[in-house]
């Protein structure tokens, strides 16, 4: 599991549930290295300012994570963490690597 204070998704199953019942959703998939940790604690600041999303954080090294190792938005991604925003069910984004508080911003405007 993740140290972070994010909700945190550990089956595939529970993946399937967060994005077929909630509308606007952000998962950070790493793990606590130096290039997630600091996506987690924007993701921790965030969620006060878009009432309207759902921030989740989900252990990349765990079998279930394929759902977001493997989706095909994520072919070719090399650095953590794989960060996927979900609109309705359906991937409206996918990030790889270290993204800024500014960044995360700028896509939650764009795709929420």
């Amino acid at each position: 599991m993740l140290f972070t204070n994010l909700e945190h998704v550990e089956t595939a199953a529970q993946h399937k549930e967060v994005i077929e019942n909630n509308e606007n959703v952000m998962i950070c998939c790493g793990r606590m290295g130096p290039m997630c940790v600091p996506v987690y604690a924007d993701m921790e600041d965030l969620r006060e300012e878009y009432k309207n999303v759902k921030f989740y954080d989900m252990e990349f090294d765990i079998p279930d994570a394929r759902v977001i190792r493997n989706a095909p938005e994520c072919a070719g991604f090399m650095g953590l963490p794989f960060t996927m925003y979900y609109k309705n069910g359906k991937v409206v984004k996918a990030t790889t690597s270290i993204q800024s508080r500014e960044e995360i911003e700028e896509i939650l405007k764009e795709v929420f």
